[in-house]
Formats: structure tokens, sequence, C-alpha cells
């Protein structure tokens, strides 16, 4: 693997999830393969680990790095609001053990077919399956003015939403966003980065926009809710979940899981009497987020806004 497809936060996943010889893992974003193969190793010799990824790239690269854990390994092609099923279906649960590496893939990144780079001279897909739903282009040609400024102030938490929304329309309707550096630019020449800005000269104009457009291509929100609820309906009592998160959407997301799952009524505001019958399943196993060191961002910088949170299955 080169420096772009260096797994995140790997000594700190192992620790957390505390598995070893003879545990049963999912890795639910396999990419590359780089988790799974340390997972492999640290439950060796008879661990097993299920894999699975929307993506069929990501899975052929899966089955060529774990390839020497011969069928220790179980991959599929899904996604991972299918976890539970998966897993069932593949006969390594109950689990005792979960990992979402969440985000997108340097590999992804380099393909410029695909479309999630700002320079890539290919039409914006950037769907995680290229199988299924639309494309970002095809989000793009069929979604209004306020629908578009919806997305990217929603999904990519753009200031500049509305100005950015207007400009791509306009762009659209002259026929000027053909590939993904199209878009960029388009992007980049309607909300420059601000002199003296916290972002000027650190992140490109159209991050936002380009992560806004890839979260709402992938459902991303939606399938998040689901694979974390699959995840812990598949792990056995005492078993963890491990999710690394880029972007304040996603982490919310994981923190208000952990937290609801960890009480018993949920019910708001709390009754005097709880009347929904729900149980606290999980306990949290660190308190607040885990984040990568200096030395390993300076080696890899996907790991500079990287954020882990890991819960426990309770009996």
């Amino acid at each position: 693997m080169g420096e772009g497809h260096l797994p995140v936060l790997v000594d700190e996943v192992l620790t957390s999830l505390a598995v070893g010889p003879g545990s049963s893992v999912a890795d639910c974003t396999v990419g590359g393969g780089g988790h799974a193969e340390r997972l492999l190793e640290t439950t060796s010799p008879d661990g097993r680990l299920l894999g699975i990824d929307a993506d069929r790239a990501a899975i052929a690269e899966a089955e060529r790095v774990l390839a020497r854990f011969g069928d220790r390994v179980v991959l599929r092609h899904a996604n991972f609001e299918a976890i539970y099923d998966t897993a069932i279906e593949s006969g390594l649960a109950p689990l005792d053990g979960a990992l979402f590496d969440l985000g997108l893939s340097s590999y992804q990144l380099a393909d410029p077919a695909r479309g999630f780079s700002f320079a890539a001279d290919a039409p914006p897909d950037m769907r995680f399956d290229e199988t299924s739903g639309v494309s970002a282009l095809e989000l793009i040609e069929r979604s209004s003015e306020r629908e578009l400024a919806g997305i990217l102030a929603t999904f990519g938490e753009e200031r500049r939403a509305g100005r950015i929304a207007k400009a791509i329309v306009a762009a659209r309707s002259e026929g000027r966003i053909v590939t993904a550096a199209d878009l960029a630019d388009v992007v980049a020449r309607a909300a420059p980065s601000r002199p003296g800005s916290a972002d000027a000269g650190r992140i490109h104009p159209a991050t936002r926009t380009f992560q806004a457009l890839r979260v709402a291509v992938n459902r991303e929100v939606e399938v998040l809710t689901a694979g974390l609820a699959g995840a812990l309906a598949a792990l056995k009592p005492g078993g963890r979940m491990a999710v690394i998160s880029y972007h304040s959407i996603e982490d919310r997301i994981v923190k208000r899981f952990i937290a609801r799952e960890s009480r018993d009524c949920i019910e708001e505001p709390l009754p005097p009497v709880c009347t929904c019958g729900h149980r606290a399943q999980l306990r949290a196993v660190t308190k607040g987020v885990i984040t990568p060191g200096p030395e390993e961002v300076r080696r890899n910088r996907r790991a500079r806004s990287a954020k882990l949170r890991v819960a426990e299955k309770l009996a």
C-alpha cells in the first residue's frame, strides 16, 4: 500500500475492539483491506472476518490483499446497512467486533474515472456502488437551485450554499459542467476561499460541495444509522463496535446513536414513568473521541480529521 492507502488509527482500533484469537469480526467498510489485515493477524490462528463494501473495486482489492488468510475471510459486495443480514447469512454472527471506517477511500479519490477528485477529467459520478442509484452529475441535472442549496447546506455544512447552487444551475444551463474538474472550477469561482480565513490555502473551495453531493448520492446519513443498528443487533453481549468518522455530520450520528442506546427511557422530555419500553444496549468505551497523534497525521494526511468512538454491547 502506498501512503494514501494507510489505514487510520489501527492500533487504537485493535486496542478498543479488544479482539483476540478465535474472534469473529466484521469490517463493514473493508476498502483496501488495511484494517482487515491487522484484525486477521490479531485474531489468528482461527479468528474469522466478514468484509463488506458497497464498492466492487474495494472487494477486488481486499481479495488480493487478504488472499493469504484463505477461508478465514468472507467478502461480500453489499452496503453496510445490510450488515445484520450479511453477518447471519455468512455464518459469522454473533460478532465479537464490528468496525466502520467511514468516508472516502484514497484509492477511490485516485481513480479519475470515478469523479471524486477536484481534478478528475471525468463526469462527477461519486457513487460507491456504480451499479445503483444516480450519479452526482445526474443529481445536479435533476435538482432545482433550492434543492441543491439544501443539499449543500445539510450534507456539506456549506455556509455559501445559496451562492454556489445558483452558480451550478447557471453553469448547468450553459452546458459547462461535464467533468468533476468543471464542477470544482464553478464552485471555486462562485465561492473562493476568503483571504485570512481558517480554510484559506488548507482545503479546496469545493471540498464541502463535493462532500455534500457524495453524501447525498450514497445516502450516507440514512445508511449509517441503519448500519449502526444492524451492527448492534449482530454483536454478541460484550462485543464492541468501533466507528471512525471524518466530518461532523457522521460523528454526530455516531455520538447520538451511542448516547441513545446507552440509556433506558428515550422519551423526550423524560416522563415520570417510562412507557417506551426501550432498554439500554450499549455502554460507551471511550469518553469522547480518540484522535490520531501528530506522527500519524504526518505520515497519513487522511488521518488528520479522523475521530474514533467505541461502544460495547451490554448483556
